[in-house]
């Protein structure tokens, strides 16, 4: 069997199922373990399918269940770590920011050391992070408390968000996949977007796992992100892929 027509009928059996095992693979094509994953990979890098561990999955295959904020927490911790110092560096004197919500912004709120003249967020979590050390500079936007994600959602919370004018925004997500990214919540995305569009700089922070992933709602284009702000794991190939759509930094982590 050629190796188009083998790349052809993974596709098909990856698209139809969702996420499909090597196992499954070979026994479809009848090919050995490193064929297949010789396969997975090629297909991984063109952006057809993503490679998991174990198999491949689909890249229109939602993320049905979102991890809670506590679950995030503790996954790729040391990758988030370098991502936050990176973008906690970018913070200059007297700049106005929106802060979303998502624990990499989280811990970017605990090393910011500069002084903005304003910080405007709608998570919870980041209020509480900065609340002590810039009390005067602080603003959240209420409105519907979504206690998944510990962030403020809805009418009341896109109308304040719209009012102001901000140097730059640091926002997260769910999932990027060619130029969309995408969360799960519709109504978190949709403020994101808000904030993102009254900034004159955007920033996306997102670990090497969120790449080739979808997730239910696509909020915003990546070709409107100044920089895709990532870690060493995201490999060359999906770096220069995605660099296609906007800047993308890798910050290193501590060894």
């Amino acid at each position: 069997m050629l190796k188009k027509e083998r790349h052809e009928k993974i596709i098909k059996a990856v698209n139809s199922k969702g996420i499909i095992t090597t196992q499954e693979l070979m026994q479809i094509l009848e090919v050995s373990d490193m064929t297949i994953r010789r396969d997975l990979e090629e297909l991984n890098t063109s952006g057809k399918l993503i490679r998991i561990h174990g198999g491949a999955q689909s890249v229109t295959y939602s993320i049905d269940i979102e991890l809670s904020h506590t679950q995030k927490q503790v996954i790729h911790m040391e990758e988030k770590l370098a991502i936050a110092r990176y973008a906690a560096n970018l913070i200059q004197d007297h700049d106005t920011i929106y802060l979303g919500p998502g624990t990499t912004i989280e811990l970017m709120a605990s090393m910011i050391r500069s002084k903005p003249d304003f910080i405007l967020t709608n998570s919870l979590p980041v209020f509480e992070t900065l609340k002590d050390r810039f009390e005067k500079q602080l603003i959240l936007c209420g409105g519907t408390y979504r206690n998944h994600t510990g962030c403020f959602v809805g009418t009341i919370t896109n109308e304040q968000l719209g009012q102001f004018n901000l140097n730059a925004a640091f926002i997260s997500c769910n999932g990027i996949s060619n130029e969309n990214i995408s969360t799960s919540s519709l109504e978190e995305g949709k403020a994101q977007a808000i904030a993102l569009k009254h900034s004159q700089q955007r920033y996306l922070l997102a670990d090497h796992s969120k790449f080739n992933r979808q997730d239910l709602y696509n909020y915003y284009s990546l070709y409107n992100i100044d920089e895709a702000i990532s870690d060493p794991s995201l490999s060359e190939e999906l770096a220069e892929r995605y660099s296609i759509y906007t800047k993308i930094q890798k910050a290193e982590t501590d060894n």
